[in-house]
C-alpha cells in the first residue's frame, strides 16, 4: 500500500520540474495539487466503505436472529469505521506529500495520529454502547448494574487513549509518562482533593441525569429541602423553601443518599398518605336496627343493602345463632367508616382517579388502630396541595362521630388533673 502512495503522489514534482518550474515552485504547486488529490482520494473511499459497510451490516443485522448486530447498526458503529479507514489512508500518505516539509510533516502527522485516537475510542464506545444495550434485553442481566461496568471500562479506555495522545503531542515515550503521572498523582489526590470529587461526582451526576437545575430535592443531612439553583464543580446551591440557602458538597450527591422530587412533578398527581388514629374501645358490630341510620349517609347507602343481603343469605344458610353479635357475619362500624372514606375519596374532584386510590387500615399500635388514605391529587404545586389534603381531613375527622367511633388523644394536663379530684 505505501508504495502505491508513494507513486501517486510523488509523480507530480519531476513533471513539474521537466516543465521548466523552479524547485520551490514545483514543490508548493505538487504539494497544493497532492493535496487536492488527497481529499478527492479521502472523500471517495469514505463514500465507497460507507456504503459497502452500512449496507452490509443491514443485511448481516436483518438475516441473523441476534440482536446485538441490529444495536450496532442503531449506533452507528458501521458509519464511524468508514470514517476510520480514508483517516489510515490520510496518516500514510502525510509523510510522502510533506517529505520537503519536515516541520509540517511533524505538526500534521500528529494532528492526524490524535484524530485516529480519538476515532478508535468512539468506534469501541458504540460497540460497548450496543453491548450494554443487548445485555439489558437478557433476564439474567436485568438486576446487573450493566451501565457501571460499561463506565468503568471507558475511563480505562480514555486514560490509555489521552496517555497514547500526550505522547504522541509532545514525543514522549509512554512508559516515562504514567512513571511521570503515578508519582505526581499522589501530590495531585492529596492537594485537589475536593475538587477531584467534585469532578467526578459532576461527570455522575450529568451523565445519570440525577438532579438538574430547578429540580426539588430533599436532602435531610444538610438540612436542604427546595429548588436547585446551581450546580458547579464543587457545591450545589438549593434554595430552601424557608428562602433560605443551603450549600452541598457536588460529591455528597454521589455518596449520600437524597431524595428528588422530579418524578412526582412529572407524574400525573402528588401522593397523598396520611392516617388517623381510631380508639380501638370505639369499634364495634352494627345492630340490625341502627342500618336505617346508617343508610341516610347516601355514599354508602347501596353498599349497605348489597352488603346486608349477602351476610344475611351467608348467616341463614349456615344457620348460625344471630343472639350473639360476635356470631356469623356482620357490619363493623369501622368497615362502614372504611367504606364511606373510600367512596368519598372516588367523588372527590381535585383527586385523581386514575392513579392508586384507597383507605386501608394499618398494624394496631398502643394508640389506636391507624386508618391512612392512600391518593394522589391533581394539583402538585405546594400550597393547593397542602389545601386539598387538609380538606380531605377536616371532612373525614368531622365525619367520625357519624360512625359511633373516637379518634385517639393524648389525656390533656387540664382532664387528669379534674379526673383526680373526682
Amino acid at each position: 500500500m505505501f508504495k502505491i502512495i508513494e507513486v501517486l503522489f510523488t509523480f507530480l514534482y519531476p513533471i513539474l520540474r521537466k516543465w521548466g518550474l523552479g524547485s520551490t515552485s514545483a514543490s508548493y504547486l505538487s504539494l497544493l495539487l497532492n493535496i487536492a488529490l488527497l481529499y478527492f482520494l479521502a472523500y471517495g473511499i469514505y463514500i465507497v466503505f460507507r456504503l459497502l459497510l452500512v449496507t452490509l451490516m443491514a443485511i448481516i443485522a436483518k438475516r441473523t436472529k441476534t440482536k446485538f448486530d441490529d444495536l450496532l447498526v442503531s449506533n452507528k458503529t458501521a458509519k464511524y469505521i468508514a470514517y476510520l479507514i480514508p483517516l489510515l489512508f490520510v496518516y500514510k500518505s502525510v509523510p510522502v506529500i510533506l517529505d520537503r516539509f519536515d516541520y509540517w510533516e511533524g505538526v500534521f502527522a500528529k494532528m492526524v495520529g490524535v484524530y485516529i485516537v480519538l476515532l478508535l475510542l468512539w468506534i469501541i464506545r458504540t460497540v460497548f454502547n450496543a453491548l450494554r444495550d443487548y445485555l439489558k434485553l437478557k433476564p439474567e442481566y436485568s438486576d446487573k448494574p450493566i451501565d457501571s461496568f460499561i463506565q468503568v471500562i471507558m475511563i480505562v479506555l480514555w486514560s490509555v487513549g489521552i496517555t497514547v495522545i500526550i505522547s504522541k503531542l509532545f514525543d514522549i515515550d509512554q512508559k516515562e509518562l504514567l512513571t511521570i503521572l503515578g508519582a505526581v498523582s499522589a501530590l495531585i489526590i492529596l492537594i485537589f482533593r475536593d475538587t477531584i470529587l467534585g469532578f467526578v461526582a459532576s461527570v455522575q451526576v450529568a451523565i445519570n441525569d440525577m438532579v438538574r437545575i430547578g429540580d426539588w430535592i430533599t436532602m435531610d443531612k444538610f438540612g436542604a429541602d427546595g429548588d436547585v439553583i446551581e450546580i458547579n464543580l464543587a457545591t450545589v446551591k438549593v434554595r430552601n423553601f424557608d428562602n433560605t440557602t443551603t450549600t452541598i458538597p457536588t460529591y455528597s450527591l454521589s455518596s449520600d443518599s437524597f431524595h428528588n422530587w422530579r418524578g412526582m412533578l412529572n407524574s400525573e398527581g402528588r401522593r397523598i398518605k396520611r392516617h388517623i388514629l381510631i380508639k380501638a374501645s370505639s369499634i364495634r358490630f352494627i345492630e340490625n336496627a341502627e342500618l336505617d341510620d346508617f343508610k341516610k349517609i347516601q355514599l354508602i347507602s347501596d353498599y349497605i343493602d348489597k352488603r346486608k343481603v349477602e351476610i344475611d343469605h351467608y348467616n341463614s344458610i349456615h344457620t348460625i345463632d344471630k343472639s350473639l353479635p360476635i356470631n356469623g357475619r356482620n357490619l363493623t362500624n369501622l368497615g362502614l367508616f372504611r367504606k364511606y372514606i373510600t367512596q368519598y375519596l372516588y367523588q372527590h374532584p381535585s383527586l385523581n382517579k386514575e392513579m392508586l386510590m384507597l383507605c386501608r387500615q394499618l398494624q394496631a399500635t398502643s394508640q389506636g388502630i391507624p386508618l391512612e388514605v392512600y391518593a394522589f391529587s391533581k394539583d402538585k404545586q405546594f400550597q393547593n396541595y397542602e389545601y386539598i389534603m387538609s380538606d380531605i381531613f377536616d371532612h373525614i375527622i368531622a365525619s367520625v362521630q357519624y360512625f359511633d367511633l373516637e379518634i385517639y388523644e393524648l389525656p390533656s394536663a387540664q382532664s387528669t388533673f379534674t379526673t383526680g379530684n373526682n
